[in-house]
């Protein structure tokens, strides 16, 4: 049913209004009646649970940051079956982001391409919305990624981190740091370790006890992965994602010149799988069996996830498949995550 819905309907509907459209709905299943009834539909099995970040989660798979970026739908998300929701990217000053169009879809492709640039309504608005979902008993793992606001300069970006940090933290399960999305300028060259280290020294400091993990781009080479990967052990944090959107176009099978005009942005879905899997394997051989390694990217299968979790991600999660496979997507992988491991 939803196949035919996108081919007819949204597929010929620019990406980001659909979008908009389908937010009240994820949001009325979060909302009584209708909560209890599609969580019953959709729960994941109790075989699922994972023990994560000190936390327990209902499902190793869960919501990468980019769908929820105002907390809004969280608990409706929740009730569709996944694990956890990772709300974001929220900076320290609300911001409309970068000029519309900025998603465009790759259907033949399964992928996407964005260059939102952290549009959101700011770290209190979150803050907010994340405090009423932790008072509403239960609930999804909620996590919180913080990204640099564009006004600010990239010398000021510690403070400006730190900003969020406190505003959202006390009221997020986890968070994390986001300094490799390809849409905010400057951002990613808060990668480099002489940069990285004191930024995520004052935000691990600032956060408390809330578990703190960053957030990496599969086009840093696999030393400098590396490199981050022994970093994040050695200041304490409690884990890494693993990894954002990618600036490469390489293995598209859309046209060329229809790729070039869509412009700059960060490609995700399908063509990043590779990629992905191959940061999270050299992620995982530097860092501890206690580390938690998130995995995202060209997640959109049961045997994605499945092939995530045996290359020794911790959790997964995805955004780009929903738009392709519709709100029953967690349910679908959640089930198929227990049907595989019955005939193991």
């Amino acid at each position: 049913m939803y196949a035919f819905i996108f081919r007819t309907v949204f597929a010929h509907m620019d990406p980001e209004r659909a979008h908009h459209l389908v937010i009240p709905v994820i949001r009325a299943f979060g909302i009584w009646p209708l909560r209890p009834i599609v969580r019953a539909l959709t729960a994941p099995d109790p075989s699922l649970r994972t023990r994560a970040l000190g936390i327990d989660f209902d499902s190793p798979f869960g919501v990468a940051a980019g769908f929820d970026k105002n907390a809004v739908m969280s608990e409706g998300l929740f009730a569709l079956g996944f694990g956890h929701i990772e709300v974001g990217t929220v900076t320290a000053v609300p911001q409309e982001g970068n000029p519309r169009p900025r998603l465009f879809r790759l259907i033949a492709d399964r992928g996407l391409i964005n260059r939102m640039g952290f549009n959101n309504a700011g770290a209190s608005a979150a803050a907010r919305r994340l405090g009423r979902s932790r008072h509403r008993g239960r609930r999804a793992v909620l996590g919180a990624n913080i990204g640099k606001s564009r006004i600010v300069d990239v010398e000021h970006a510690t403070a400006d981190y730190v900003t969020s940090t406190k505003l959202v933290a006390p009221v997020a399960d986890y968070l994390v740091v986001n300094v490799s999305s390809p849409n905010t300028p400057g951002l990613r060259g808060l990668q480099a370790v002489e940069t990285l280290r004191p930024l995520l020294e004052a935000v691990r400091d600032a956060a408390g006890t809330t578990p703190l993990l960053v957030k990496i781009a599969p086009d840093l080479p696999d030393e400098e992965v590396e490199a981050v990967a022994r970093l994040a052990v050695d200041l304490g944090l409690a884990g890494l994602v693993a990894t954002n959107t990618t600036i490469s176009r390489e293995g598209l099978t859309a046209d060329a010149s229809a790729v070039a005009a869509m412009g700059a942005g960060g490609l995700s879905g399908a063509p990043l799988r590779g990629r992905a899997l191959d940061v999270l394997r050299v992620v995982r051989a530097v860092v501890p069996d206690e580390f938690c390694v998130i995995a995202a990217g060209g997640v959109e299968s049961a045997a994605d996830v499945q092939e995530r979790l045996d290359a020794g991600a911790t959790l997964v999660q995805g955004y780009t498949g929903f738009i392709y496979r519709g709100p029953l997507w967690a349910r679908q992988i959640n089930r198929g995550l227990v049907a595989a491991r019955r005939t193991r």
